[in-house]
C-alpha cells in the first residue's frame, strides 16, 4: 500500500477548496506524504487574494452559516494547517504562464512546477484524486 496521496486541484470554488484541503490534511495527519498540484481555477485556492473570495455554488450560500456553526476553519486557515503538517503545494507553471501570474501572486511556501514534476510523485500514489 502506498504512503503517498496525490491531489489535483483544478477547480477554484469554495466547495472545491474544502474538499481538497480536508482530504489533504486528513491524509497528512495519517502520516501520508501529500502533494497537491494546483492548475487552472485551482490556483485560486493558493492565490494571496483569490483565496479570500472563493465563490459558494449558486443556491448553496446557506452553507456559509453551517461552516461557521460547525467551527470549520476558513480556507486560509486550512491552507496554513496543510503547510504546517507537511503538505506540498505545487502551482502549475504552464497555467501561471497562460494567466500571466508569478510566484509572488501566491502564498509563501509553494513550489512552482510542471505536470511532469507532479506525475513523478503521483505514479506511486494511492489514491490519486482530482477536484
Amino acid at each position: 500500500m502506498s504512503n503517498k496521496v496525490a491531489i489535483i486541484a483544478a477547480n477554484g470554488g469554495m466547495f472545491d477548496a474544502y474538499k481538497v484541503f480536508n482530504i489533504a490534511t486528513a491524509a497528512a495527519a495519517s502520516e501520508k506524504e501529500v502533494e497537491i498540484f494546483f492548475t487552472f481555477e485551482g490556483l485560486n485556492l493558493i492565490h494571496k487574494q483569490a483565496m479570500f473570495a472563493l465563490e459558494m455554488p449558486a443556491g448553496k450560500e446557506h452553507f456559509a452559516e453551517g461552516f461557521k456553526k460547525a467551527n470549520v476553519p476558513s480556507i486560509p486557515e486550512l491552507v496554513e494547517m496543510a503547510q504546517d503538517i507537511g503538505v506540498k503545494l505545487i502551482a502549475c507553471q504552464m497555467t501561471m504562464d497562460v494567466m500571466g501570474l508569478v510566484k509572488e501572486d501566491f502564498i509563501d511556501g509553494i513550489e512552482v512546477g510542471g505536470a511532469v514534476t507532479f506525475l513523478e510523485f503521483a505514479k506511486d500514489a494511492a489514491p490519486t484524486l482530482s477536484f
